[in-house]
């Protein structure tokens, strides 16, 4: 098994457990997307919302954390490997 996938998981190294450049996209699209609500809400004194929105910029920085270790891994495990956006 290879340390760039989580255990138990049905990918292999030659068909992926999921597009991990993708992810990667859509976490750091959904950090920016919260934060700025997250300001607008608290700007708007809507302070219950920029709370959950703020929640949620968190849960993006972390899976752009586990994300970033996955890609590290699978940099290490296949060296010199180019991958597209939905790889």
């Amino acid at each position: 098994m290879t340390r760039s996938q989580p255990r138990r998981a049905r990918g292999t190294v030659g068909h992926a457990n999921s597009a991990l450049n993708l992810r990667l996209t859509l976490a750091g699209f959904g950090l920016v997307i919260m934060v700025i609500f997250a300001v607008l809400a608290f700007w708007a004194g809507i302070a219950w919302l920029g709370v959950v929105c703020a929640i949620f910029a968190v849960v993006a920085v972390v899976d752009l954390v586990v994300i970033q270790r996955r890609r590290a891994a699978r940099r290490r495990e296949e060296p010199g490997v180019r991958h597209s956006l939905f790889e």
